[in-house]
């Protein structure tokens, strides 16, 4: 495997991540695929909650990860939420997914989160497979609460 950088994306880095949200969501929900929708990628990393690291091989994209910091009320201390990772499926089983994963840990260090919290689907086997690896389990249960649902009742 060549030489895997990750780093923070900027504006710059837009056009690249465009079609790897596009497989990301064909991946998760299945269906047609979605166009690559540049503005869309723009607004991810121009937002002021998300943060966005990606994997390179050499100059390419081949992978990110979406990530919010964010307050822990039990403890007052901060923690690392990890919502999404993808990694380009020609680049899968080499360590990228975990790479990624190390350098959120490392910023956690440096940021003195408590822990990363990641949400995975339960439905992402090769997912929960590497979460199974490298996390414990949490007590709490994660659910979904529609906003239209709880509006119209």
């Amino acid at each position: 495997m060549s030489t895997i950088d990750i780093r923070t994306l900027g504006m710059n880095d837009a056009h690249q991540l465009a079609p790897l949200i596009a497989e990301n969501a064909q991946a998760l929900k299945r269906g047609a695929p979605r166009r690559p929708d540049e503005f869309y990628a723009e607004r991810i990393l121009n937002d002021k909650n998300a943060e966005v690291i990606g994997a390179f091989a050499g100059d390419a994209l081949i992978g990110f990860a979406v990530y919010f910091d964010m307050p822990e009320l039990i403890t007052g201390l901060r923690i690392g939420q990890l919502d999404d990772i993808y990694v380009h499926p020609d680049q899968r089983q080499q360590g990228i997914g975990r790479k990624m994963i190390e350098s959120l840990v490392d910023e956690g260090h440096k940021r003195g989160w408590l822990h990363l919290r990641w949400l995975v689907p339960g439905k992402n086997m090769p997912a929960v497979a590497l979460y199974e690896k490298i996390a414990e389990p949490d007590h709490c249960k994660s659910y979904l609460i529609p906003i239209d649902r709880v509006a119209s009742e």
